[in-house]
């Protein structure tokens, strides 16, 4: 064979190789930033393109609102010694007779009721004085109620009422707590944050936890660190309360040339695209484009027709945020516009990357052709 065969043999192969590459399409980790474009409302697609700038980080910055109503916020403190249904109480009589006393045996002047149960009703029952309202009294209250009830069968009898922890005055503290339980309302503990350090505080970080309360068929919720920042917020307790703290679920997925491909959980109440990037390990230097860092995100219509000037746009829409960290002020964008649950942050691969991968290809392609070119001769 000709040395003009051999070489025209070997570019043969080459174009073959490269031909098939090609075809096959080079390995990335997404699509390019004009493929993004390409796909945008104003060619046909179905997905509105922004540049961010100050207006669009200002009309898109949503966070959860959270807070309590007027009926939790408008509750007094409850008095740590009213009684309610299903206390436990400690009843001791002192009766000035020796030897015939009316509850007690021949010599006992001393008698005690241990764990006397307030019913349904709010009623207890104490031999000879009867059935009792309880519910609502104070201890001292329920004690000139026995007082007067026994008065007329024994002389001069000296009561004494305590009440003891019991179901009544009690809230559910549950989620993410050091412990979890059923806990009485006590004097220390009349507050939601005197609750939950009884309780044993968070078990999750302060910056994400979530406190919700539900109150006769009613729910409220706060930030923990809100509560904490703010003494408005601590809300007397109700019998009946039920108390969860819960992690907040909200999450953003991160793709393309970035440190790290994940889903990644918020770790404050707000999250900046400059530290969802942070969160992941910032931008690849050896693949990202800098000015192609995009936020894709289902915007609601009311928030759609703001951005873009209009009023007829209806359900949640598709939107494509993008934002150029090599312009003047393309970080502070970054920093002011808040990332929202459920977005996805893409960041392009760089235009010589393609080119890297081209030429690479190309070069594995000649090399192949010329182990073949070899094998032949």
């Amino acid at each position: 064979m000709t040395f003009s065969a051999v070489r025209g043999a070997k570019t043969l192969t080459l174009l073959l190789l490269v031909s098939s590459v090609a075809a096959c399409g080079l390995p990335r980790s997404g699509p390019h930033k004009r493929e993004i474009f390409a796909g945008s409302f104003e060619k046909q697609g179905d997905a509105f393109v922004v540049p961010v700038n100050r207006f669009v980080s200002r009309v898109t910055a949503v966070t959860p609102a959270f807070g309590f109503n007027s009926n939790f916020r408008s509750a007094d403190l409850i008095g740590s010694d009213v009684i309610a249904a299903g206390d436990t109480l400690g009843i001791t009589v002192f009766e000035n007779v020796r030897d015939d006393p009316l509850l007690g045996n021949s010599g006992q002047r001393v008698s005690s009721l241990d764990q006397v149960q307030v019913d349904g009703q709010g009623y207890i029952y104490v031999p000879y004085a009867g059935r009792i309202r309880a519910a609502g009294q104070t201890p001292d209250g329920l004690r000139q109620a026995i007082t007067r009830k026994l008065d007329t069968q024994t002389p001069d009898p000296q009561v004494s009422v305590q009440r003891l922890a019991g179901d009544g005055s009690s809230v559910t503290v549950s989620g993410a707590v050091g412990s979890q339980g059923v806990f009485p309302i006590e004097r220390p503990t009349r507050t939601l944050s005197a609750m939950l350090a009884r309780a044993g505080g968070t078990s999750v970080p302060v910056e994400t936890a979530i406190v919700r309360v539900t109150r006769n068929g009613n729910t409220s919720q706060i930030w923990l660190q809100d509560l904490y920042d703010n003494p408005a917020l601590d809300i007397a307790l109700r019998p009946g309360d039920v108390i969860v703290i819960e992690e907040d679920d909200r999450s953003f997925v991160a793709l393309g040339a970035t440190g790290h491909q994940t889903r990644i959980q918020f770790e404050t109440q707000n999250v900046s695209a400059i530290e969802a990037l942070a969160q992941v390990g910032g931008l690849n230097t050896q693949l990202a484009d800098p000015k192609g860092v995009f936020v894709l995100r289902d915007e609601p219509a009311e928030i759609a027709n703001s951005l873009l000037g209009r009023t007829d746009l209806v359900g949640d829409q598709r939107m494509v945020y993008v934002l150029d960290l090599t312009r003047p002020t393309g970080l502070f964008e970054a920093r002011d516009f808040m990332i929202r649950d459920g977005d996805t942050v893409y960041v392009t691969e760089a235009p010589f990357v393609q080119w890297q991968k081209t030429l690479s290809a190309i070069t594995g392609a000649t090399s192949a052709a010329n182990q073949a070119s070899n094998v032949g001769n």
